[in-house]
């Protein structure tokens, strides 16, 4: 959806639709703030059919979710506009400048960016073409719906994550394989899988094949096939975090991740950021929550600002 645009200064330029930023322009355009939304269309979890553990919303298409949420934020007087952000620019009265790919330039108090995060999947022939349909990655959000079937975990970068998900699968099956694919277990962790009851099966991924959204047979370099209904993976999460960087935004020392407050709040004054581009394992709803938090504190941020400006000059007894 794509609303005409009425005029190019704005309170809060909202950069990404997912479930944070309309979250986040929701609150903000009932609370009468002029708020712009800025999106590329091009949602993460475009390839699933549906979402999970969102209370009042489980199973629903995520396309669905989110042209619901553009019709809410419509309805209050939000404006989306479908493009990409080119540059951001201060002024020099503290607010923003944001040009977009077209040559448009929307000017804005605050910002908030939510541009969210894509996964960096192994280059294994195979996992793309069946990424959201039979790869997954979130036990949470499609560990339900493959109960009792063959799950195959395949191993990665992610190596923790790896190693939770094999654990987490074996609630939902008593057939879990863990292929190590690279990953060197402990003696420990081994044991601690076996005793749980998951297979390990030692060797490394060369393909992926069988009948497309039916069965899949994770080949193995040394020609081992191992035959799933299901197949997990744990890509490296890769936020999409340019914009926050390049306004001069601090990461985390520890992390490496942009650096925010409970609220969202980066060091850097008039921006915030919430969803996956700073908490790459928030769902759904998380990301709709952190949204949510930080458009009231943007909201309250703004108010300071207007209550300062209008008692400006005057005088104080």
């Amino acid at each position: 959806m794509m609303t005409k645009i009425p005029n190019t200064q704005h309170d809060v330029i909202v950069i990404g639709a997912g479930a944070a930023g309309l979250s986040a322009a929701l609150v903000l355009a009932r609370a009468r703030a002029d708020v712009l939304v800025i999106d590329a269309g091009e949602p993460r979890n475009a390839p699933a059919a549906h979402m999970h553990g969102f209370v009042s919303r489980d199973g629903m298409p995520p396309a669905e979710f989110l042209a619901t949420g553009r019709r809410e934020v419509s309805s209050y007087g939000g404006t989306i506009e479908s493009s990409t952000v080119a540059t951001i620019d201060r002024r020099e009265d503290g607010g923003f400048d944001v040009a977009l790919a077209g040559a448009a330039v929307h000017s804005a108090r605050a910002l908030l960016i939510a541009t969210g995060l894509k996964d960096d999947l192994p280059e294994i022939p195979g996992v793309r073409e069946r990424w959201g349909s039979l790869v997954h990655h979130c036990p949470y959000c499609h560990g339900r719906e493959v109960s009792d079937q063959l799950i195959g975990v395949i191993g990665g970068l992610a190596r923790e994550m790896s190693l939770k998900q094999a654990g987490l699968l074996r609630r939902y099956s008593d057939r879990v394989d863990f292929i190590t694919n690279g990953i060197d277990l402990t003696t420990v962790e081994r044991h601690r899988l076996e005793a749980f009851g998951v297979r390990i099966v030692d060797g490394a991924v060369s393909r992926l094949a069988g009948e497309a959204d039916v069965q899949v047979d994770i080949t193995l370099t040394d020609g081992q096939t191992v035959r799933c209904d299901a197949v997990f993976i744990a890509p490296v999460p890769l936020p999409t975090d340019d914009l926050l960087r390049s306004l001069g935004c601090a990461a985390d020392p520890t992390t490496g991740l942009i650096a925010v407050d409970a609220a969202g709040q980066t060091s850097q004054p008039g921006i915030w950021a919430a969803g996956n581009v700073v908490t790459p394992s928030a769902q759904v709803i998380t990301a709709a929550g952190a949204g949510s938090a930080s458009a009231i504190a943007i909201n309250g941020w703004l108010l300071q600002r207007d209550l300062d400006t209008a008692s400006a000059g005057r005088p104080t007894t």
